[in-house]
């Protein structure tokens, strides 16, 4: 049997969010180390909550001049 570790799929997700990509979790699980995450590293990301799942989407921070 295949066991998935929930913390290796986290470390996945917030890359992909720190590269400017969308993340999807499924698992209430997952969404809540995700935004824990999220919170921790103070990245500015959008949260689309549906019934089978969380979209994480990054929000492009704008430089000033």
């Amino acid at each position: 049997m295949l066991v998935i570790n929930r913390h290796r799929l986290r470390d996945v997700k917030i890359a992909q969010l720190k590269e400017g990509k969308i993340a999807y979790a499924e698992s209430a699980e997952l969404i809540r180390l995700i935004k824990r995450s999220i919170e921790r590293e103070n990245l500015h990301v959008y949260y689309d909550e549906t019934n089978t799942g969380c979209w994480f989407t990054p929000i492009p921070t704008t430089k000033s001049s």
